[in-house]
């Protein structure tokens, strides 16, 4: 089914619309999405009543981040659930429309293994697509006690490497609530220094060629009152030379079992920066972004995106005559191929530290990654 727009009914502030909600109007089921293309400009809510309407909206970057991908897959197959829609068929094109964003397809395979488990045991479709939403509930909730814990975990590593508070932290894409259960992930942590007067900006990269970090992470860092400033991403290079950047944080798609690190691109020139420099290169990221199954850096697949996000300044609200399929301005020849990947991979031996719910890993290594899983398995066995 098309999906429907609803506008917020206030435009002179931002407001508490949450990333991602459950609703179930008289006409059914639906996930309820924070557009996150039409920020920071308006404030608009976007209606899916299918699976194939959420993947396109995964697909467009009207929800996006990878916790909070896993949390709409794993609804995304309990509305396929609900609506009486093939389960199987829903699950695999949801777990398949962001490659490398590992949380999705952990989302997704959660909240199928509840709705089997339940039809097999009880053979009644209604039971199973409530086991499949409560497991949807469950994830999302666990996620947002993951960002707390991260926050405060990744606050006390801050304090460990530069003591003294005042901290000068770059980050990169969009780490918020926007991507997350809760506060998010690394900008969960700078807004806890934030809170605890311990930060004394935030440098935010625009982060091309979708300016996640210009319309997002600057969007959330002024509705949360906090010192920032943003910058072209190939500024970066003189912020470190003129040694005003204390350390930088960032998420995480996908992180290797040997502790390489997927993230939105131009993560990694961030990483090289931070090491020629002697300052800390901090990834944050909930223990399910960690994927056992992907031995290293190569390993990850990165996905490509449409060339129109280069070529073209996106302006859905301005009419083009005779713009491409992109909808944007364009601002390179005609014809002009462009290399755009989404991520980039950071190698371990780059990263200071990867920060999780369950605990802090430093130096990376396998091993290292290892044990924290097997610990992590542990307490959600118990």
């Amino acid at each position: 089914m098309a999906d429907q727009y609803v506008q917020s009914g206030e435009d002179s502030k931002p407001t508490e619309i949450p990333a991602i909600r459950w609703d179930e109007p008289p006409e059914g089921p639906v996930l309820v999405l924070l557009d996150q293309t039409r920020l920071p400009a308006e404030e608009v809510e976007l209606v899916c009543t299918d699976a194939s309407a959420l993947v396109e909206a995964i697909r467009s970057l009207a929800v996006r981040g990878a916790p909070l991908l896993g949390i709409a897959g794993a609804y995304g197959v309990a509305l396929a659930a609900a609506r009486g829609f093939d389960v199987d068929e829903a699950a695999a094109v949801l777990a398949g429309a962001r490659p490398t964003a590992v949380n999705l397809a952990v989302g997704v395979r959660r909240a199928e293994a509840a709705y089997r488990a339940e039809l097999g045991k009880s053979g009644d479709q209604e039971l199973a697509a409530g086991a499949a939403l409560a497991a949807a509930r469950r994830l999302h909730a666990e996620d947002a006690a993951a960002s707390a814990a991260m926050a405060e975990r990744g606050l006390a590593l801050l304090d460990e490497l530069l003591p003294g508070g005042g901290h000068r932290i770059l980050t990169h894409c969009n780490t918020g609530s926007l991507v997350s259960g809760g506060e998010g992930t690394a900008f969960a942590v700078a807004l806890a220094a934030h809170r605890a007067g311990r930060l004394r900006r935030l440098w935010v990269d625009e982060t091309r060629p979708l300016l996640q970090g210009a319309r997002l992470t600057a969007y959330e860092a002024a509705r949360s009152g906090m010192a920032y400033t943003l910058l072209t991403d190939n500024a970066a290079g003189s912020l470190f030379a003129a040694g005003e950047v204390d350390a930088v944080l960032i998420g995480a798609d996908r992180i290797a079992a040997d502790g390489s690190v997927a993230n939105k691109v131009g993560s990694y020139p961030l990483a090289v920066l931070a090491r020629y420099h002697h300052v800390p290169f901090i990834v944050v990221a909930p223990v399910t972004t960690v994927d056992p199954d992907t031995p290293d850096g190569a390993s990850i697949e990165v996905e490509q995106r449409a060339g129109h996000e280069v070529t073209e300044l996106a302006a859905p609200q301005v009419p083009v005559a005779g713009a491409e399929a992109g909808g944007g301005i364009p601002v390179a020849p005609l014809g002009t191929q462009a290399y755009n990947p989404a991520f980039d991979v950071t190698p371990p031996e780059l990263v200071t530290a990867i920060v999780t719910e369950e605990g802090v890993v430093s130096p990376v290594t396998a091993e290292a990654l290892a044990e924290l899983c097997a610990r992590s398995r542990e307490v959600t066995i118990s």
